[in-house]
């Protein structure tokens, strides 16, 4: 972090309730040349198709230009390109918005300076596209929160097309409550009225935020911390018994010790959500007892990716355990089964190293205590797969199973292990 912007985190840290009125000028020649290198070298190209490596030829020149244009007042987002992609194992797609390169340099300065303001001020639990915390760290809460407190009564929540859907209005007005620099303003403005160009047809977004965009998930934060985190603070006294909350993003689930205090904020929920522009899907959210029994019907949650439940321990206590949930097992079993048939034409090693890599990924995340047997699976899977695959090369079968196993041997797939110890 940089010295302009380690004193604005201070101030803002020191002053919580400080209104920052002039901001725009700490965006200099340094600050976006440093933004220029925190992007993603082979990230897709906006409109203009202009690459890192082309804009970094002659980075000095540019970043002049455009920090000329951003202190005369004369920079214009320019519109966002549309590109849809796999939803999960849903058949549904999830829009992407991707800006120019230049745009995308302009978004990370604007967003380190807005992160630095509102830290302070975000609660401690929101996880979601934040420095410094997790997906993981959100899943070990959550558990601890359940293992050591009586909070048996959980609202399991879903935010109908979140991102989609802020109100720019609301969300200027809760900006200047913090933030009130008129070029600031102006560029956020541009980002949330910029063309959307899908294809042959162009339009203009009358709400939300492009997901995709580096600044959404900064905006997203912003929007929801003053919709939930902050309403859950100000009604934590009005309730009987004991609350919490955790969040990533737009995903979240709220706890509660008492039934009548679960059922009041579960009723409340919906309308302050409607107040500010938001629709809290009525079929994927619940209220749920959440508590252990001998029953087989006990009830479960799903939250970032896992499956949460009640199971008995080797010494015979009851503890929360997760599994990776049936959706995303799908998804991921059909990802590598896809990869392993659309890409038996490379050769063997470049198959091996982009599985390697996949397979790693899925590693990374999924590797929690508890969730072992679905590690060993990708494994399983994925050399299942490899086998099938490499036999369709040609009318004959390229390896019989002697043979595949002693190319394992050569080309080894990563074996499981378990990586978070303390989720």
């Amino acid at each position: 972090m940089s010295t302009k912007l380690e004193q604005i985190a201070r101030l803002a840290e020191k002053d919580q309730s400080m209104v920052f009125t002039s901001i725009a000028h700490l965006i200099d020649r340094g600050m976006l040349t440093r933004s220029f290198y925190k992007l993603r070298k082979w990230a897709a190209t906006g409109l203009d198709n202009k690459r890192y490596v082309d804009y970094e030829q002659d980075l000095s020149a540019n970043i002049l230009a455009l920090h000329t244009r951003l202190k005369t007042g004369k920079y214009k987002a320019p519109n966002i390109k549309r590109v849809w992609i796999s939803k999960g194992q849903s058949k549904e797609k999830r829009p992407l918005g991707i800006s120019t390169i230049e745009d995308k340099i302009v978004q990370r300065a604007v967003s380190d300076l807005l992160s630095a303001i509102y830290e302070p001020i975000f609660n401690k639990h929101s996880y979601g596209f934040r420095s410094g915390k997790s997906p993981h760290q959100a899943l070990s809460y959550i558990r601890n929160q359940i293992m050591d407190h009586p909070y048996r009564w959980l609202i399991d929540a879903d935010i109908k097309s979140c991102f989609d859907s802020f109100d720019h209005k609301i969300l200027v007005e809760i900006i200047k409550k913090r933030v009130n620099d008129g070029a600031i303003i102006k560029l956020l403005h541009q980002w949330m009225k910029a063309g959307v160009v899908d294809g042959d047809q162009m339009f203009n977004p009358k709400s939300g935020v492009p997901q995709g965009n580096i600044i959404s998930p900064l905006l997203c934060n912003i929007y929801l911390h003053e919709v939930l985190d902050q309403w859950l603070s100000e009604i934590r006294p009005k309730l009987r018994g004991r609350i919490y909350f955790t969040r990533f993003a737009d995903d979240f689930i709220i706890g509660l010790e008492i039934k009548e205090d679960a059922q009041r904020v579960y009723a409340v929920l919906p309308k302050r959500f409607k107040k500010h522009g938001l629709t809290i899907h009525p079929e994927k959210t619940k209220l749920i007892n959440f508590e252990p029994n001998d029953n087989k019907s006990t009830k479960t949650f799903d939250f970032l990716g896992f499956t949460h439940f009640w199971a008995k321990s080797n010494r015979g206590f009851w503890v929360v355990k997760r599994k990776t949930k049936r959706a995303k097992v799908n998804y991921i079993f059909n990802t590598l089964y896809n990869y392993c048939k659309d890409h038996r034409h490379l050769s063997v090693r470049e198959q091996w190293l982009d599985l390697c890599m996949k397979i790693r990924g899925y590693y990374a995340y999924f590797a929690i205590r508890g969730n072992f047997i679905f590690l060993k699976q990708i494994r399983n899977r994925a050399i299942k797969f490899w086998f099938k695959w490499l036999n369709r090369r040609s009318q004959y079968n390229s390896y019989t199973w002697k043979g595949f196993g002693k190319l394992l041997k050569v080309f080894q797939l990563p074996y499981p292990k378990i990586i978070h110890y303390n989720v």
